[in-house]
């Protein structure tokens, strides 16, 4: 299951930032995706639902199409798009994220087109440009959920190019860490979960400066249990740049 989506609190966190970036190698792929369909929620920090998801997954002819949407108990949208294949390594083809509604103070409407490098943005008023970029191949937009899934917890740090959205969008990186563990329990029983730490790198001037503003964008963390698959259990990070810590946990379906 495409249990969330890191594209939701990173692609407007990282939109003021211009960094030089190192480009990795596209995930292989250890644990393929399959067809799938789940829900989430997404909480503050105290337990307060603010936001139900819903997430689909479909593979079709060698793609694997998946849509995760937050709809806002204050009329709010969080809706990404995301088209890969797996044959081998995790290769993204597009990404489609759009946020609007009260909880998000600029909205954005950004659309990636690997084949073509052209990435779309649609203003607020409607505005739309366009521009062109040579994208490198391990680009992660809505897919570091899938990857953290196929990274070994004992692999130190693993790297991928990440796009933030904007009318001049900037082409960055991601640092991904295994940061110790975290218990939790499963009805009786305990198990610990792995906590992959995404921290996103500011190279050059901007890396120097942006802790000193408070600018740094904070870190974005997913629990994963270890096993074979592994397992989500938690996800937490902020949704725009400056916001709250929000926390996305899978739900059940209620007959009450």
């Amino acid at each position: 299951m495409r249990f969330a989506t890191i594209a939701l609190g990173l692609t407007a966190l990282l939109g003021c930032f211009l960094v030089a970036t190192l480009s990795g190698e596209p995930i292989a792929v250890r644990y393929g995706q399959g067809s799938s369909h789940g829900f989430l929620a997404l909480k503050t920090l105290d337990g307060m639902t603010i936001a139900t998801g819903e997430s689909t997954q479909v593979v079709s002819r060698g793609k694997v199409t998946s849509r995760l949407i937050f709809r806002f108990k204050d009329g709010s949208v969080d809706d990404d798009t995301t088209v890969f294949t797996q044959q081998g390594v995790f290769r993204l083809i597009s990404d489609h994220h759009i946020q609007h509604g009260p909880s998000f103070p600029k909205p954005i409407d950004f659309f990636i087109d690997m084949a073509s490098g052209d990435l779309t943005f649609k203003a607020e008023d409607g505005t739309v440009s366009k521009e062109h970029m040579d994208l490198p191949p391990d680009v992660s937009n809505g897919l570091p959920p899938n990857l953290l899934l196929n990274i070994l917890p004992t692999t130190p740090e693993t790297k991928v190019a990440y796009i933030a959205p904007g009318k001049k969008a900037r082409l960055i990186h991601l640092s991904i860490r295994p940061m110790g563990t975290l218990p939790f329990r499963v009805g009786a029983f305990r198990r610990k979960a792995t906590d992959f730490t995404l921290h996103v790198e500011l190279g050059g001037v901007a890396g120097v400066v942006a802790p000193m503003i408070g600018k740094q964008p904070s870190d974005y963390h997913i629990w994963l249990q270890n096993g074979d698959p592994p397992a989500f259990v938690r996800e937490e990070g902020p949704l725009y740049e400056g916001g709250p810590i929000w926390r996305m946990e899978q739900i059940s379906p209620s007959f009450r």
